[in-house]
């Protein structure tokens, strides 16, 4: 069974469509959801957790269903929003103690998960302590462990390491990659970041606009924009005879322009640069820098909406 399948699942905003008939299927993996700020990937997080009722379609979370079985859906998750709840007058205990009588989880059995969960992620020693002297990296670390009290079946994470430096979020990935790896736990994780999404998700879907526009591996998303290389290519000038030259060139696949950059994909990479020099050069323009590269799920983005993830 899937830990998660939606069914044309839509949401909007009066005439704002913020999720356009998404249809998912998600089994025990690491899932994750990529895009740009704004593409409605929080917004499809707070309706399979049950947070936003659908405007049309429905999804099935963990077996049941988020109109109908609602409760039940939330017995079976956990959730790590992307930003705080923790409460920073109360200690990392106190935190967790509360999280866990929501769930009606009986007093001594919260006491030996809390212990366990807070030695798992090195903060057993700071339980007593209160939450807002933590650094940020330890404040996310709680937060998954808190949400891991009720032990669900999937975790849904919005964008877990934003705002944390390069140290925390590495440590988080690498507790969020044994999670899985060691208790099976389906994760759902909403990121911006392309190293996150391409270090630590078995599948991706971009999302974009509201609506799913790729699925699958990193490497499957990669295959599908043909071309081994990408060559990236900032002009000090480029006269519109010397683009026009560049886009009928044979080497050159696909051409996109972003001011005064030129994201150009090539069969070849080490063969094309100098032939674009040559070409460029020889109809009036001037290039500043060449750089070749392979190609990146930025890429896989750019190919299928036209603009940069990182616009």
């Amino acid at each position: 069974m899937d830990a998660v399948h939606t069914f044309d699942l839509s949401k909007s905003f009066g005439n704002f469509h913020a999720v356009d008939h998404v249809n998912l299927q998600i089994g025990s993996e690491v899932f994750g959801l990529l895009g740009p700020n704004g593409a409605g990937k929080t917004t499809l997080t707070r309706m399979l957790t049950t947070v936003l009722t659908p405007t049309e379609g429905t999804a099935v979370v963990a077996g049941a269903d988020i109109r109908t079985e609602a409760d039940k859906v939330r017995r079976h998750i956990g959730v790590v929003a992307q930003a705080t709840t923790l409460d920073f007058e109360l200690s990392a205990y106190e935190n967790m103690d509360i999280y866990g009588e929501y769930f009606d989880i009986p007093r001594q059995l919260r006491k030996e998960r809390i212990k366990r969960l807070l030695e798992v992620v090195g903060l057993a020693d700071r339980a007593k302590s209160l939450v807002g002297g933590f650094s940020g990296g330890m404040k996310r670390r709680l937060e998954i462990v808190r949400s891991l009290i009720h032990e669900p079946e999937i975790l849904f994470l919005d964008e877990p390491t934003t705002g944390l430096d390069p140290q925390a979020r590495a440590a988080v990935w690498e507790y969020l990659v044994k999670l899985h790896k060691e208790q099976g736990i389906t994760l759902v994780i909403t990121t911006h970041f392309m190293d996150e999404a391409e270090g630590l998700c078995d599948r991706l879907a971009i999302v974009d606009y509201g609506k799913i526009v790729a699925l699958g591996t990193p490497h499957e998303l990669k295959r599908q924009v043909s071309g081994g290389d990408i060559v990236e290519a900032d002009f000090l000038s480029a006269p519109e005879n010397a683009l026009n030259a560049l886009k009928n060139a044979d080497f050159v696949l696909e051409i996109k322009q972003q001011g005064s950059l030129l994201t150009i994909r090539v069969s070849n990479g080490a063969e094309a640069i100098p032939k674009i020099i040559e070409i460029v050069d020889a109809n009036g323009g001037k290039v500043r820098t060449i750089t070749l590269r392979e190609i990146t799920l930025d890429d896989v983005f750019l190919s299928f909406t036209g603009r940069s993830l990182r616009e």
